[in-house]
């Protein structure tokens, strides 16, 4: 039995009975022939289903947003603004489809030597519960386009949302079968990758669930994107615009109440600047107000897990025991949900758990270096290479930092975020493969080439 529980105030919201195996292999076969008529379809056509998806989500948005916030606790109007990002996602890869999968015409020795995309066919999505309706969108669309099916495993505390994503894409005029939420534990997983109708698999989530998957789907010859952990380091450099670079670092790290594989969580700043942005960001963050997720007032809700929570307590006390100083929040807060003050900890060193562990939570971890090679140094002793950023007022050195960052993007005055235009995702023990953009979706396409003689 799946269990969505409202994280506001730990109440049961739906008890979801999972489907048993045969079910599951029904469905698998009822995907592989849907899929076979869905990849020849036009182009346009495709668009064309993709285009009613983003009508949809419009009309639905308020429900759908609310969904979103009663089943993880994201801020109401957080939860627009993903259901929005899924719209735009929606509207991009239709206009790009053409741009994106045309031939493309090469010159060899050949009478004609071209270059096709085609779909590789039923694909595993198994997706987390911190944007429960963006992660799987910018999953599902540039796959279908593609004129692959799908089959998405969702984060169990989420089920609702997934269902209602099937139920978006059948309204919208979707054939019933070229998408499937399977409503299952990561128990069946295995079964599922094994299955030979399954040709690849993505996933996003922790390092643990994404090393289990990769290593059953490179078994079993699958082919897998990893979206994974982050650490992203935010560097603030002396000659930054300050103010600006507090109000990033706000953002950054409480968007999704702290819950984002993106969000900077390591902030390396240089030591003339500190002392005054420590005490602008602690001003910045007692003007947060913490409270009810579905109040649009409110800019900080609950945690989406009482587990989740024990861990950022966890990893907070065990740094300041090594010798990190809390200067503000930290605790849990409030008698029901998963509440807890936004955390701000200085004198934070590489050895704590709070740098060297992702924080998934609102914990900004500060670390101050003497130099911008020291900084560069912090940057990337990391297991983690999703994003960061750098804050600058000199564009050349900022650009000169990011090229020596490794991660699979880096910002320059600005937080890091995804962007249906560009690629996304990380290296090291973030991942690998890319997601969004035309990268994103030749991921699971064959590129196949083709030379007549």
């Amino acid at each position: 039995m799946l269990i969505s529980k409202n994280p506001h105030n730990d109440k049961v919201i739906a008890e979801y009975q999972e489907y048993n195996f045969t079910q599951v292999k029904d469905i698998i076969s009822d995907v592989v022939l849907e899929q076979s008529s869905w990849s020849r379809l036009t182009y346009k056509d495709r668009s064309d289903f993709i285009l009613c998806i983003s009508q949809t989500l419009e009309s639905e948005k308020k429900n759908l947003s609310e969904l979103i916030t009663e089943e993880m606790g994201k801020p109401i109007s957080e939860s627009m603004l993903e259901i929005e990002k899924c719209i735009w996602l929606c509207q991009y890869y239709s206009e790009k489809i053409d741009e994106f999968l045309t031939p493309e015409v090469i010159k060899t020795d050949a009478k004609l030597s071209e270059i096709h995309f085609e779909p590789l066919g039923v694909i595993l999505g198994v997706m987390p519960w911190n944007f429960p309706y963006w992660q799987v969108f910018r999953f599902i669309v540039p796959a279908l386009l593609a004129g692959n099916g799908v089959l998405l495993k969702h984060a169990s505390n989420v089920q609702g949302c997934a269902l209602q994503i099937e139920k978006v894409l059948i309204d919208s005029g979707l054939p019933e079968n070229i998408f499937r939420t399977l409503v299952i534990g990561s128990k069946v997983i295995p079964d599922i990758i094994k299955d030979d109708a399954v040709k690849a698999v993505s996933l996003t989530g922790s390092e643990f669930a994404g090393s289990s998957v990769a290593e059953l789907a490179g078994k079993n010859l699958k082919k897998s994107v990893m979206e994974l952990g982050g650490s992203d380091a935010f560097i603030v450099l002396d000659d930054c615009d300050i103010e600006k670079a507090v109000k990033g670092a706000v953002t950054a790290r409480m968007i999704n109440n702290g819950q984002s594989c993106i969000a900077a969580k390591r902030f390396i700043l240089s030591k003339s600047i500190h002392d005054e942005f420590v005490d602008k960001l602690i001003d910045s963050i007692g003007a947060l107000k913490i409270g009810n997720p579905m109040n649009l007032s409110t800019d900080v809700g609950p945690l989406a897990k009482n587990e989740f929570l024990d861990d950022i307590l966890r990893q907070i006390e065990k740094s300041i025991l090594m010798g990190a100083k809390l200067v503000s929040g930290g605790v849990k807060i409030g008698e029901s949900g998963y509440y807890m003050r936004p955390a701000i900890l200085t004198n934070v060193t590489e050895s704590m758990p709070v740098f060297n562990e992702e924080t998934f939570g609102p914990v900004f971890s500060i670390v101050s270096c003497d130099n911008i090679e020291q900084m560069i140094k912090v940057a990337n002793n990391s297991d983690y290479g999703l994003g960061g950023s750098v804050w600058t007022q000199n564009i050349e050195l900022g650009k000169s930092i990011a090229h020596q960052i490794e991660t699979g993007a880096v910002f320059v005055n600005a937080f890091t975020k995804s962007d249906p235009r560009m690629p996304f995702g990380g290296v090291k023990k973030s991942g690998y493969g890319r997601e969004l953009s035309r990268y994103g979706l030749l991921e699971f396409c064959n590129i196949k080439s083709i030379s007549i003689f």
